[in-house]
């Protein structure tokens, strides 16, 4: 256990750390706040959709971290929006934003802002929707593994991990792009010299697979190189 956990401490000190994406969803008024370039600003990776309707098709391919809805600037109270995305991903953390006070259900938004208030305001709010999310994640892609938590995220599935698969993943990560061969990855992850069987990777592949794959039995991200190992593509 010793030696994989400095396997994930060494990783996590390789890999750039960055904050999670945050999809913003606010129209174009001169007499409303536009708050994506500010959160830019803040070190946020923005994704900024105009319309409701786009960002939610486009959920699973931003995977965002949170959703910021400037329902001020879209003329509407944004519930319809709240409906949509919580019925593609019940847990995804959503800050409401509107022109003035209103009362809405806690099960559409986790969090409301009246205008007006300040960029660090909100900034506030985001950070404290983002459990988890800053030195305790890793991320290559649109995979974000949660050291801390033992969680992965990626394309809108949040599944917890064991600790071998966490060694597992760290490694692919760290390595991705490059061909990591069976042998070499069962003695890190097994820390072990003995290499007559290595079918139990193959197994722990496939529940990696179903993990951070929209489609574990076409895989994307994570590919079996026949014959060598595997690569992580992101």
């Amino acid at each position: 256990m010793f030696f994989a956990s400095a396997i994930i401490a060494r990783i996590f000190l390789s890999i750039i750390m960055k904050k999670a994406t945050l999809l913003v969803i606010e129209g174009r008024h001169a007499e409303i706040p536009s708050f994506a370039t500010d959160l830019q600003k803040k070190g946020f990776d923005v994704v900024l959709f105009q319309n409701g309707s786009q960002a939610v098709s486009k959920l699973k391919q931003t995977n965002p971290g949170l959703v910021i809805i400037n329902a001020a600037s879209l003329r509407s109270t944004g519930i319809r929006i709240c409906l949509s995305l919580r019925k593609k991903d019940p847990k995804l953390p959503i800050i409401l934003i509107l022109d003035k006070e209103k009362s809405i259900d806690k099960d559409l938004a986790d969090s409301v802002l009246a205008l007006p208030f300040t960029i660090q305001k909100l900034v506030n709010r985001v950070k404290a929707l983002l459990p988890g999310d800053g030195e305790n994640v890793i991320s290559a892609g649109p995979i974000r593994l949660d050291l801390e938590n033992k969680r992965v995220r990626c394309l809108g599935k949040n599944t917890k991990l064991t600790p071998r698969l966490m060694t597992l993943l760290s490694i692919l990560m760290d390595k991705h792009g490059e061909v990591v061969e069976r042998e070499a990855l069962f003695k890190k992850v097994w820390e072990t010299n003995y290499t007559g069987d290595t079918r139990t990777l193959d197994v722990h592949i496939s529940w990696l697979r179903r993990a951070i794959e929209l489609d574990p039995n076409n895989p994307k991200f994570l590919k079996t190189i026949r014959g060598v190992g595997y690569r992580l593509d992101v």
